[in-house]
């Protein structure tokens, strides 16, 4: 299905703009994951922590944490296998 929107170009701006926020929210989020990982990784180095690990992806809906060669890894849960 094809067709036209007529919108006034101060919404356009705003659409256009929400696009740029949209972009550098989509980079600090994966900035601040790959953060975490590295933090989770240098505890794991440092302690015994894999209960809490088993713990917290037992009650997490959306993510897991794998421990993977030392390296901790933030995973999304496949949405087909939630509870």
């Amino acid at each position: 299905m094809t067709g036209t929107v007529t919108i006034s170009l101060k919404d356009y701006h705003k659409l256009v703009e929400s696009k740029t926020n949209l972009d550098t929210l989509k980079d600090n989020t994966a900035y601040s994951i790959k953060e975490l990982q590295v933090f989770l990784s240098f505890i794991c180095s440092r302690k015994d922590i894999n209960t809490h690990i088993d713990e917290f992806n037992r009650q997490s809906k959306r993510s897991n944490i794998v421990i993977q060669n030392g390296k901790a890894v933030i995973q999304k849960k496949d949405e087909k296998n939630r509870i």
